[in-house]
């Protein structure tokens, strides 16, 4: 099932640490030679040379994805690439009037502008050739509002939305959009939000190399959404018969210190 990644090449956004780096190394696992994007070019360096053991190709592209420019010279440089992860997220965890507007706005370049922006530029060239996988990293948090995370709820909510569409309209290209839906995971998330983590989210999380795999096998099953762990799933079903506000007032029980 996963032969079809051996001798592609994947570009990994995000991939210096979490999700992003175990998604690359599943992938070299797999057989894609790499493209790995981060801010932290040490890490990359680190991630590509274990990479590299796999026998596969691996580039580094350090890049700041909040920068305007960073797409587009991507797309300029690695025009060639058939799987594209739009994996580099960030969140702010406090309330909306009390966060600084630069993380907000650095918050929307990342998870919507930069991913929105790569797609475009990528998905083309990806349906020209009649073969193309893209993985856009939501989180379960896109499917309800959620009180002290309003907006990075607000834009995974927009990566669903985006995915579920854009995978109808490349499909008949040979082009398939998977949106990788992650609950709480162990990663450096919470420490850059600058949340501290509740029991209850400690108790539910997973390890970011069962979400990289969970991930992995449905963008080659050419699944449109896909949502890491059965207590991720189960929560996600049940927001769609309860009332938004009720959600939200549960999510915020759920995050607040």
């Amino acid at each position: 099932m996963t032969e079809q990644f051996r001798g592609r090449r994947a570009l990994v956004t995000g991939a210096s640490s979490g999700i992003g780096a175990d998604i690359a190394r599943q992938l070299a696992q797999r057989g894609a030679d790499l493209v790995l994007v981060a801010r932290r070019a040490d890490r990359l360096d680190t991630l590509a040379a274990e990479c590299r053991l796999f026998g596969v190709d691996v580039e580094t592209a350090p890049a700041d994805l909040a920068d305007p420019q960073a797409s587009s010279a991507l797309a300029a440089r690695f025009p060639e690439t058939d799987i594209l992860i739009n994996n580099a997220g960030l969140g702010a965890f406090g309330r909306f009037t009390e966060t600084e507007y630069d993380k907000i706005e650095r918050m929307i370049a990342v998870n919507i502008t930069s991913l929105t922006h790569l797609t475009r530029l990528f998905a083309p060239a990806m349906a020209a050739r009649g073969w193309g996988r893209i993985m856009l990293v939501a989180s379960t948090a896109g499917f309800q509002p959620v009180p002290l995370y309003a907006v990075y709820a607000a834009t995974k909510a927009y990566v669903l939305s985006f995915g579920g569409a854009l995978n109808v309209e490349l499909a008949p290209s040979g082009v398939t959009t998977t949106v990788l839906c992650p609950g709480t995971t162990r990663t450096e998330f919470f420490e850059v939000a600058a949340q501290t983590k509740s029991p209850l989210i400690e108790r539910n999380a997973m390890s970011s190399a069962d979400v990289a795999r969970i991930g992995l096998d449905a963008l080659a099953k050419g699944r449109a959404t896909v949502i890491s762990g059965a207590v991720n799933n189960a929560m996600a079903f049940g927001t769609r018969f309860a009332p938004r506000s009720l959600t939200a007032q549960l999510a915020y029980r759920i995050m607040k210190p």
